[in-house]
């Protein structure tokens, strides 16, 4: 396949990604290229989120959103991020999301939105559509770009690296100049070839990093891959020792970590040790079951270290009628169904899991990097947002709003790729045939080391074990890199063992229990630690 040249490359296609491109299409003479790595658009993270998405509840305002991601936040938010999230959400939810794209959220008999409540919240504001919001939301937001001419959806196409000035300019000159991107080398997965995808902007829309661990909610493609990169060409990472863990994920052997929505423990269900017995009470006596999420998963971790339990349970059996769970929750049904679970009779088995990415690249309020024609939006960017814990469901919103926002700034900027004889070819260095046993072997060991050392409790000697470990590992995956003809699945490797150090080392230095950074070994952060869904 030939080079592309482009006015913006989107690498990413869930909401943040979808709704960037779908205002830069708005200008018929603007060219959008969108990737992903995955075989179908619709495998994102956006596409695996149940609960809902945040709006303006009937008895909300700005003001009381932004105290409660604050408060979520566990003093790490920042204010004006939360301010914009709280003012202009709520609009771009009608309009892009409801009339744009079609997105019918549940209402009741009057035709009127259906809020539901979950964790830290202080009223009813977050909107859904069953338990598959985010299916509901993707779909819709592909849909309407796929009548946009001037968007270029590319799938099976994985980011290898960013082109940045001055490390891949043929001019020597350019060494003097400041760290500019210029588009992305791509991986196309059908030929084997790695092109040059050259813009006048590139976002970085890419997800979080859950699969560096062995337990996680998220799809396989996300370890990382635009963090790494954007580590690699230089931008500033932040926070990266905030790594959610949601504490209700499907536990049955041989069955994905599947989410179970925080909305299930909104609706009444209660955490059980596998004797039928509650526990919740002991860890949060004022929250009990609708704690905090990082007060939960730890929770359920110490039950199932202290007496040897592979799982808990989920019960809303017992709490709500078959009826109501089946029309309320039907992905939840249907999922449990297809393992012998029948989720309106019986309790669930779950296990907490890595869930979601509260750092990322820093970038300002229109979603600009440290890095010059360099964008990111979504998990893989750090807006200041969430800070030590993510407020349940402001994810798909923030999302939505810094998509929006990026691109607005960049309609204002348009610019032309750069000359293509500016910037070399890939050069391939190695003709060794990837092996898939020792690529998944490696795989293995990061997500065993990070959710042993680095999970939801930690302590100096288990993250100084975990440095040494990773550190060793990288140097084995660097030698088998450059030796290797690339594929998705070695690129994803580095990536993974890569943004694994990072989080390793970011937790190591950080001392202070704080949010979803616990601690065992030191005193806790001062500021209320609160937490919740996506």
């Amino acid at each position: 396949m030939n080079d592309i040249r482009t006015h913006t490359l989107i690498i990413g296609c869930g909401i943040a990604g979808a709704a960037a491109a779908l205002r830069l299409s708005d200008d018929p003479d603007h060219h959008i290229t969108v990737i992903t790595r995955a075989p179908q658009a619709t495998d994102s993270n956006t596409n695996w989120a149940q609960g809902g998405i945040v709006t303006r509840g009937l008895d909300d305002s700005p003001e009381l959103l932004v105290q409660d991601i604050l408060h979520a936040g566990a003093g790490l938010s920042s204010p004006k991020a939360a301010k914009i999230l709280a003012q202009e959400g709520p609009s771009l939810v009608q309009s892009i999301l409801i009339e744009r794209c079609g997105v019918k959220f549940d209402q009741n008999e009057d035709d009127e939105l259906v809020y539901g409540l979950e964790a830290a919240h202080s009223t009813r504001r977050i909107v859904h559509v069953g338990d598959k919001t985010g299916e509901a939301i993707i779909n819709g937001m592909l849909k309407t770009l796929a009548m946009r001419d001037n968007v270029v959806l590319l799938t099976n196409h994985t980011a290898v690296d960013l082109i940045t000035f001055p490390h891949h300019a043929n001019d020597p000159l350019a060494i003097y100049d400041s760290i500019t991107c210029h588009g992305a080398y791509v991986l196309d997965r059908e030929s084997s070839d790695i092109i040059r995808v050259l813009a006048g902007h590139t976002m970085l829309a890419t997800g979080g990093l859950g699969q560096i661990f062995r337990n996680t909610s998220n799809p396989r493609g996300a370890r990382g891959d635009g963090l790494a990169m954007a580590a690699r060409a230089g931008a500033r990472i932040v926070n990266a020792e905030y790594i959610q863990f949601h504490p209700t994920t499907l536990s049955v052997r041989g069955a994905p970590n599947t989410l179970i929505s925080e909305a299930v423990r909104g609706e009444g269900a209660i955490l059980l040790r596998p004797d039928g017995m509650p526990f919740m009470e002991r860890y949060s006596p004022e929250w009990k079951d609708l704690a905090p999420r990082d007060v939960v998963a730890r929770a359920i971790h110490m039950e199932m270290i202290e007496h040897g339990y592979e799982h808990v349970y989920l019960d809303i059996a017992s709490k709500r009628e078959a009826s109501f769970i089946r029309e309320r929750f039907p992905q939840l049904v249907s999922t449990c169904e297809q393992y012998g679970i029948d989720a309106t009779s019986e309790p669930i088995p779950v296990v907490p899991a890595a869930h979601y990415f509260c750092g990322g690249v820093l970038v300002d309020e229109w979603g600009r990097s440290n890095l010059a024609g360099l964008y990111g939006i979504g998990e893989v960017s750090c807006t200041g947002l969430h800070g030590a814990n993510r407020l349940a469901s402001t994810s798909l919103l923030e999302g939505l709003v810094w998509g929006d926002r990026a691109a607005r700034h960049i309609a204002s900027r348009r610019r032309d790729p750069i000359d293509d004889a500016r910037v070399p070819g890939w050069v391939y260095r190695g003709e060794q045939e990837p092996d898939p046993g020792l690529i998944e072997g490696d795989m293995t060991t990061i997500r065993n080391t990070m959710w042993h050392y680095v999970g939801l409790v930690r302590t100096e000697d288990r993250l100084a074990r975990a440095q040494r470990d990773l550190r060793h590992l990288w140097h084995e995956i660097e030698e088998f890199y450059r030796a290797t003809r690339l594929n998705d699945q070695l690129i994803g490797l580095r990536n993974a063992v890569q943004v694994a150090r990072m989080v390793t080392f970011a937790a190591y230095r950080n001392p202070t229990s704080r949010g979803a950074h616990y601690r065992a070994d030191a005193a806790p952060a001062e500021t209320p630690m609160l937490a919740e869904s996506r």
